[in-house]
């Protein structure tokens, strides 16, 4: 069995759709939420996540489009941004975000936005805090997303101490027996200076997982985002991966 691990895709058709077409042979879709947020096309990122075989749990932003959480702490361009998300969810999608879980357990794998501890708000971005969320979930591995930066952090089996690793793209990285904590990166506006979109392939049958990062029309979404008068700091991002 092969599963696309994706996140943060925020309202990104052009990078999302780049990203479903570079799947290979992937029987299931796991999403770590924030599907809208940011970018022009939350309905059509929802529908087109919709029409795989998946799962999906809740982000911030995915709560902030529909009101379960307030913007406050948002950056004036993220609440604009949430305010206009609001504005245009159809009703069935409204829906779906309403009915996302905060935390899944999947073949052997926890699923969280943020962190196991706190899934809608913690960042993930240290060690120190991916040796804190052991004792929050129960399974060998962990998938995160939140941060928009791919990484993995290996933790020992029998001690709380996490090593933090970079991914080697195309490489597989093997599940063994230490604990892991992985951040696929973001689909749709990643963050760690490379403009592509991310994802995983998490192969159960051959016990590994891939980052993988694939190339989109970034000009397309910018577009898009003028027409909608969306900010242009989180369309000028987009060039550069910050």
């Amino acid at each position: 069995m092969r599963v696309a691990v994706v996140s943060d895709i925020h309202s990104n058709l052009a990078a999302f759709e780049a990203v479903t077409a570079d799947f290979v042979d992937v029987d299931e879709v796991w999403c770590l939420g924030d599907v809208v947020g940011y970018g022009p096309d939350p309905n059509e990122c929802i529908d087109h996540l919709r029409s795989f075989d998946h799962c999906c749990i809740a982000g911030n932003h995915d709560w902030a489009a529909i009101g379960r959480i307030g913007t406050e702490d948002f950056n004036p361009d993220a609440q604009a941004a949430a305010e206009w998300t609001a504005q245009q969810l159809a009703p069935a999608n409204w829906r779906f975000l309403e009915d996302l879980p905060t935390k899944l357990e999947r073949n052997g794998f926890t699923l969280a936005h943020g962190s196991p501890r706190d899934p809608i708000w913690e960042y993930i971005i240290y060690s120190s805090a991916a040796e804190a969320s052991l004792d929050h979930f129960t399974t060998a591995y962990c998938f995160v997303g939140h941060t928009h930066v791919p990484v993995i952090f290996s933790c020992a089996a029998t001690a709380r101490t996490c090593a933090t690793l970079d991914p080697s793209y195309e490489r597989p990285f093997p599940l063994g027996n230490q604990r892991l904590i992985i951040n696929p990166g973001s689909v749709g506006q990643p963050r760690d200076g490379v403009a592509d979109a991310r994802y995983v392939v998490l192969d159960l049958d051959r016990r590994t997982f891939t980052h993988r990062r694939v190339a989109y029309d970034i000009a397309k979404t910018q577009r898009k985002m003028q027409q909608a008068s969306l900010p242009a700091r989180l369309w000028m991002r987009l060039s550069y991966g910050w």
